[in-house]
């Protein structure tokens, strides 16, 4: 696992589909370009609808770690 400097933590523990994408897109929305946000979800769906949203939205998904049933995605904001 690579070690990313996050600007802010979003825990969607718990939270499932949609749920998890839509409220990264509301933080995801008032980052600076360039700010990093560490998003924590326990639905397995995050990791595509993550994946996709980010490449869909033009922002950078830049690593998605598993372990032990929580997902951690790290996501680069853009623009």
């Amino acid at each position: 696992m690579t070690n990313w400097q996050e600007d802010i933590v979003l825990d969607c523990s718990g939270l499932n589909c949609p749920l998890p994408v839509l409220k990264t897109k509301k933080i995801m929305d008032g980052l600076d370009s360039g700010q990093v946000l560490k998003m924590i979800s326990t639905d397995p769906g995050s990791v595509n609808d993550v994946a996709a949203w980010a490449k869909r939205t033009g922002n950078e998904l830049l690593e998605t770690v598993a372990d032990a049933g929580e997902y951690t995605h790290f996501l680069k904001k853009r623009h």
